[in-house]
This record gives structure tokens, C-alpha cells and sequence, in this order.
């Protein structure tokens, strides 16, 4: 008898990550079949309720959660502010529509204090990230429950991370707290988010997408999730440029920020993120924004590592993704440079200090970070 070998791919390991080991044994006609690695997998709950015109269920949703008394967070910027309010009805507690980018601490307290004097029994926010971050910082500490409704494609409703900024840091961490109890997505509510909010929003939903694929708790789920919401995602936003009013569009990209968020909660974060959360504690910086200049270059490192990702998203964003998102942000007037958003060569350096070593596919130091962020700084294609 004869033995046929076996392909196999090796397992790498660096710090924080290991790739698992993929073994294809040939089969009789020459095809291979794939063996997985064992891994762990743990559903968490969240309600999900999608379409347009849905908002006008949110009453339905309060009551199926239990709730009597609510505290509407609403950014006054968003619409369906008295849609909601009137969806929510009697229920309705309290008011506030005080709302600021990484979630200022002195806010959050403010917040805190307000919901407790008024005795509410949980939590609804429309908005983008900075209502659903104001929503998370006042669960962190009461544990109230969070109905969310997202007003962009920012992707944090579905994860259990939260953020707060103060002296010019920002604090994040993870607690299940804080994790919506339900989400609901109308992507009619995003027709009126102008292209430079709509195209960083998008951005951020896939820097979600791509931390999941090399994050360390990444699963063959959350591979799947991230790899799908990148293909919608990279359909849907030129489709927006051609036609901000493309209903079918804009569900397409809140589709993408479902699955990359339920990827990301799922997975973990990583060096992208903590980039990110550092260049916007320390000068207030749009975070989606930020999150679409970064995310190319950090893809161009993270590339020679992953040929298995690169090679799932290689129809849709070309055999070099770092590249092809680059290209994806120019045609969407997406920004590419720090510089541009007002970050300059001191400010990189510092981050790249704070940062380096932090557990990543390819090893990090300060120097190759510097590099990485110089790039970043003057837009430069990233290599």
C-alpha cells in the first residue's frame, strides 16, 4: 500500500498571535479538502432588528426588554430624533442630547449623575459612536441595558468596547455591560449623512473587518463575518459616491457595519485600534477619519503575514488590499493623510513610542511604527 503525503502549512507564532496550522490532505481525484484547527465558540446575545422605516418598532422593542422608564441619548445632529421620542413614548424619562467624540470623562459623568436622579431603567441611543459611547459609559457603572440605533457605519453598537478620554488620553477597555441589548439599523436614517461622514464611516467599519482577521481570538466565524462585510462594504460606498440617495446602498454599508461589528466584539482589537485611540485622545481627532488613513498602511504591514486573508479579499479590493483601500479612500474623498486631519511629525513619534510592541501579526518597535505613521502623515501609498 501506498501513502499519499500530506500539504501542510506550518504554524507561525509571534507575539500575542498564533496562526493556526491548516493541513490539506489530497484527496483520490488531486482536490484538497481543508482541515480547521480546533478553536472555541461563544454566542453572545444581541438583538438585531434591520430594515428601513424601523425605527417606528424601538416602542415595541423597550417593552420586550421591560423598560418603563428610558433615557433617550440622541445627538442632535442625527435625524429621527422625534421619531424616536415618539416611538418611545410614555416611557421616556429623560432627554439628553449632549454628545462628544471619545466620550469626555467630566461628560460621562454628567451623564452618570443625571440617569441616576432620574431613575431610569435603561438606555436608548441614536447616533454614531459618540451617543453609543455615552450610552456604554453610563452602563459600565449602572449595568442598565442599551437599546441602540445607529446613525452611521461605525460598528461599536455590536461590541462590548468602550472608551472615555481624559488629559488628553483615552481609556478603553471591554465589559460584556456594555454590550447593546438590541441594535436597530433603518438605513433610512443615514440618507442625510453628508460623503465626508458617510466615507470614513465606512472605513471604520472595515479597520473593524481587517482587526478581526489577525486579532487573536479571531474564529472561522468572525473570519467569514469580516470577509463578507468587506465585499458589501467595498460595493456599497462607490456605489454612494455615484448616488448619496441609494436606499439599497446605504443598507448595504449598515449591513457591512452589522457584521464587522459582530466580528470585532467577537475578536478583539489590536494595533489599528490602539493607534487610533491614542492619536484621538491626544488631539481629538474624527475618529472614523482616523481609522481611514491608518487602516491602509496597517493592512500594508500586517499583508506578507496573512496570505490567507489577503488572498479572501483579494477579488474585491485587488492582490494588494493595503492598495486597493487606498485607492477605495481617493475615489471616495476619503481622507489619506494625518497631516490633513492635524497631526504633525512630533505627535506621530510619541505614538509610536506608546504603542510599540503591542501584540500584532509582525512585530512592532518604535522605529517601524514611526515609519509606518510618517507614511500615514504625508498620505503617502503605503508599502
Amino acid at each position: 500500500m501506498t501513502t499519499t503525503p500530506m500539504t501542510t502549512t506550518p504554524m507561525t507564532t509571534t507575539p500575542g498571535i498564533t496562526t493556526p496550522m491548516i493541513t490539506t490532505p489530497p484527496t483520490a481525484s488531486g482536490a484538497s479538502g481543508v482541515r480547521i484547527d480546533p478553536f472555541d465558540y461563544e454566542a453572545r446575545p444581541v438583538r438585531v432588528v434591520f430594515g428601513p422605516g424601523r425605527i417606528t418598532e424601538v416602542g415595541a422593542e423597550v417593552d420586550r426588554l421591560g423598560l418603563r422608564r428610558v433615557m433617550l441619548i440622541a445627538d442632535p445632529r442625527a435625524p429621527g430624533g422625534e421619531v424616536l421620542a415618539a416611538a418611545v413614548a410614555s416611557r421616556l424619562a429623560l432627554h439628553w442630547d449632549e454628545v462628544a467624540q471619545h466620550v469626555p470623562i467630566a461628560l460621562a459623568e454628567r451623564a452618570h449623575a443625571a440617569a441616576v436622579a432620574a431613575g431610569v431603567d435603561g438606555l436608548v441611543s441614536l447616533g454614531g459612536g459618540a451617543a453609543t459611547g455615552l450610552a456604554k459609559a453610563i452602563a459600565l457603572d449602572t449595568g442598565l441595558p442599551i437599546l441602540a440605533v445607529p446613525t452611521t457605519y461605525a460598528g461599536s453598537e455590536l461590541t462590548p468596547v468602550y472608551g472615555m478620554t481624559g488629559g488628553r488620553r483615552k481609556r478603553t477597555g471591554s465589559d460584556e455591560r456594555v454590550r447593546p441589548a438590541v441594535v436597530v439599523y433603518d438605513p433610512e436614517l443615514t440618507l442625510g449623512l453628508p460623503p465626508e461622514v458617510t466615507g470614513p464611516s465606512a472605513f471604520n467599519a472595515m479597520a473593524h473587518c481587517f482587526a478581526a482577521l489577525w486579532a487573536p481570538h479571531r474564529d472561522p466565524l468572525t473570519s467569514a463575518l469580516a470577509v463578507d462585510a468587506l465585499r458589501t462594504a467595498a460595493a456599497s460606498l462607490p456605489a454612494l459616491v455615484d448616488d448619496p440617495a441609494d436606499v439599497q446602498a446605504r443598507s448595504g454599508l449598515q449591513y457591512a457595519a452589522f457584521l464587522a461589528g459582530t466580528a470585532l466584539g467577537r475578536a478583539g482589537t489590536g494595533l489599528q485600534h490602539r493607534i487610533c485611540h491614542e492619536l484621538g485622545g491626544r488631539l481629538n481627532l474624527p475618529h472614523a477619519d482616523t481609522h481611514a488613513v491608518v487602516l491602509p498602511h496597517v493592512v500594508a504591514l500586517n499583508g506578507p503575514a496573512g496570505p490567507d486573508w489577503t488572498a479572501r479579499v483579494a477579488p474585491f479590493l485587488g492582490p494588494d488590499p493595503a492598495v486597493g483601500l487606498w485607492e477605495l479612500a481617493r475615489r471616495s474623498g476619503v481622507p489619506t493623510d494625518l497631516a490633513r486631519l492635524g497631526a504633525d511629525d512630533r505627535v506621530v513619534r510619541d505614538v509610536a513610542g506608546s504603542v510599540a510592541h503591542t501584540p500584532n501579526p509582525v512585530p512592532v518597535d518604535a522605529v517601524v511604527l514611526a515609519t509606518l505613521l510618517e507614511r500615514a502623515l504625508k498620505g503617502d501609498v503605503p508599502a
